[in-house]
């Protein structure tokens, strides 16, 4: 099993900057890739972004390409997500996710966090 916690989240202003962490906890020797899901108020749950464990390949949202970036540190068993020029769409729920077999955003994660909220007024 492998436990994720999430924190970092906050309200912030349009254009504003935050960055969530996820630490992670258990098996992580069996993690292949790891990622960042959201979910709005009235929406359906969506992908943002992956990273492989192995490697640093990345994978992103078009909506949030170019403005946020996934990080990891595996020494310490962390990811991380720096968000930049935030905006009100993309206040969500934000959900720490890993998986054994493939990256985040392929598949639903085997494993998930609480989720930490994130808040953009306009």
């Amino acid at each position: 099993q492998v436990q994720l916690v999430e924190s970092g989240g906050g309200l912030v202003q349009a254009g504003g900057s935050l960055k969530l962490s996820c630490a992670a906890s258990g098996r992580t020797f069996s993690i292949y890739g790891m990622g960042w899901y959201r979910q709005a108020p009235g929406k359906e749950r969506e992908f943002v972004a992956a990273i492989s464990w192995s490697d640093t390949t990345t994978f992103y949202s078009h909506s949030v390409k170019g403005r946020f970036t996934i990080s990891r540190d595996n020494a310490k068993n962390t990811l991380y997500l720096q968000m930049n020029s935030l905006k009100p769409e993309d206040t969500a729920i934000y959900y720490c996710t890993a998986d054994p077999r493939t990256m985040p955003g392929t598949r639903s994660p085997d494993y998930w966090g609480q989720g930490t909220q994130v808040t953009v007024s306009s």
